[in-house]
């Protein structure tokens, strides 16, 4: 049964092109669901996706391309969702085909905004969905990195280790290693914290702060991490395992991420409107940081840099004077 699966990728952005080329070299068919129809109509023509990681040339004729959300999830016993957090209950509003017998994986790194939950979270209880069902994609990987094949890794996360094990097999490769784990809630809140974290680096770096900071910023950020996750779910993790430490190391100092590069630019004078107006991607961060701040109120972790962010981002507060008061609390 395993060999005969289907899989479709749900989503038209640079994580959700970079899964597809790296499930191409293992599956014989792939449905890749899209909303914009213009992308859909170059990739069969000139083979590459033309606003993301356009360098990545697929075999068309393993691509079931289609702008309708329920021929895919028709076609696909595995569902990777890989779009962004903040879009992903209006995509699901579209369904009218049932997922309840579908395993899904999520590929998105951010809470859902509508609820405030994880993506996994999200889909057990609004979509009836068991958690022995669903599963979580989270690196240390970066997007842009799958396309050039550097050396990459990945952790799948499923209650039900063979789901994990098929994922991750039709996921490898030889620039591909991936391991699994059982810990859907942990890892997924990692992928999550991590762009907040990576926002305060970047915002490190526009205010000017050199490569010391940073190193106790991170080095703060991973500890901070571990109090939020024990809090949320407690359970027996190893917080430097690539899922959570690695992931956040390369969010935190990759020239790749966007969140990083959102940082960046507050820091160095820029409204949020006008750095989400100048970023052609979203930053996760930016919404990961509200719904992280609210969720804290109740479960009362000490959150210094997820407070600092959020003071900047939400309440206007200036950066400068944010960052002076946040590094006297550092150790």
């Amino acid at each position: 049964m395993a060999e005969n699966l289907k899989f479709a990728v749900i989503g038209g952005g640079s994580w959700a092109t970079a899964i597809v080329k790296m499930l191409s070299a293992n599956l014989p068919e792939i449905s890749w669901y899209m909303r914009n129809e213009a992308a859909i109509e170059h990739i069969k023509t000139e083979k590459h996706n033309p606003n993301y990681l356009s360098s990545v040339e697929f075999d068309t004729s393993k691509l079931h391309l289609t702008s309708d959300i329920n021929e895919a999830v028709a076609y696909a016993d595995y569902l990777i969702f890989a779009i962004p957090s903040a879009f992903l209950e209006s995509e699901l509003a579209h369904l009218t085909h049932s997922i309840e017998n579908k395993i899904i994986f999520s590929a998105i790194k951010g809470i859902v905004p509508e609820t405030s939950l994880i993506v996994g979270e999200h889909f057990h209880i609004n979509y009836g969905i068991p958690y022995a069902n669903i599963g979580v994609i989270t690196g240390p990987c970066h997007a842009e990195e799958v396309a050039l094949e550097r050396l990459s890794y990945l952790t799948i996360a499923c209650g039900d280790p063979e789901k994990a094990t098929i994922v991750a097999n039709n996921l490898s490769s030889n620039y591909i290693k991936t391991k699994i784990t059982d810990d859907i809630i942990g890892t997924e809140y990692a992928a999550m914290l991590k762009n907040i974290y990576a926002i305060a680096a970047g915002m490190a770096h526009g205010l000017g702060y050199g490569d010391n900071f940073q190193s106790v910023l991170m080095s703060n950020a991973i500890r901070e991490m571990k109090k939020f996750i024990k809090k949320v779910h407690k359970m027996k993790r190893n917080i430097n395992d690539s899922a959570y430490l690695g992931d956040l190391l390369v969010t935190g100092y990759s020239v790749f991420s966007r969140n990083r590069m959102f940082g960046n630019m507050i820091g160095k004078g820029y409204t949020v409107k006008s750095a989400m107006m100048e970023m052609s991607m979203v930053a996760e961060g930016y919404y990961a940081t509200k719904s992280a701040y609210k969720l804290n109120q109740s479960y009362g972790a000490d959150t210094p840099i997820i407070d600092a962010v959020y003071s900047i981002l939400y309440e206007e507060k200036n950066a400068k004077k944010v960052f002076k008061n946040l590094s006297d609390e550092l150790d």
